[in-house]
């Protein structure tokens, strides 16, 4: 089958970023645009696509005369973006109760995927729509700051890394989720900002006890 470029650079990006998640790309490895090129078949141009998006999310870093390496991303970022990720949701959740009220169908999709990915026991697309359920409540606050500041934390790359190494029941995350669609379906703002603040909070404590 025949790719299209976005295509192409999509799978590069999503096989590459597979590769660092699990340990085979470690910190510091060198990700060179012609040997992945050949890797995969493919001109260098949607290699070094893929690698810009992975700059953008945080998982590789580029500098002159040393090119393009995996970047580590520490216990302690982690512990101090979940702080400041849970205040955050907290106010885009209350903010979001009333856009949400009678209105969760874009949440029940997605928590139908994590249930799908729980039962799966694929923790990398689990995180993937973890990520794209807490943007929903997230662009819902209609909050402009609140949402550039949730963006510039690269939230994204820190679900992928918890769901990846945190010791949790997949299962348990699911159903901390469907309470939370329960409170904003039902337009309570309080319950929901608590909840998913609970919920966040608790994510940056198993990263603390992690060795």
């Amino acid at each position: 089958m025949n790719l299209s470029r976005t295509s192409l650079r999509a799978q590069i990006k999503d096989i590459l970023l597979a590769r660092i998640l699990n340990g085979e790309y470690a910190p510091g490895y060198r990700l060179i645009e012609l040997q992945i090129a050949q890797e995969f078949g493919t001109s260098q141009a949607p290699v070094r696509e893929s690698l810009r998006e992975l700059e953008a999310l945080g998982f590789v870093e580029s500098t002159p005369y040393r090119g393009t390496r995996v970047r580590n991303v520490t216990k302690t970022e982690l512990i101090e973006a979940y702080a400041v990720r849970a205040a955050l949701e907290e106010v885009a959740a209350r903010a979001a109760a009333s856009y949400f009220k009678g209105n969760v169908g874009a949440l029940e999709l997605k928590l139908a995927d994590m249930q799908r990915e729980a039962d799966n026991g694929d923790l990398y697309e689990l995180g993937r729509h973890d990520f794209e359920f807490h943007r929903l409540i997230v662009e819902a606050s209609a909050n402009k700051v609140l949402q550039d500041v949730w963006k510039s934390l690269r939230i994204e790359t820190h679900v992928l890394i918890s769901a990846m190494t945190i010791k949790i029941d997949p299962h348990e995350v699911v159903e901390v989720h469907r309470l939370l669609i329960e409170a904003l379906a039902s337009g309570d703002g309080e319950r929901a900002g608590t909840l998913i603040r609970q919920h966040l909070e608790l994510f940056g404590k198993l990263i603390m006890q992690e060795k």
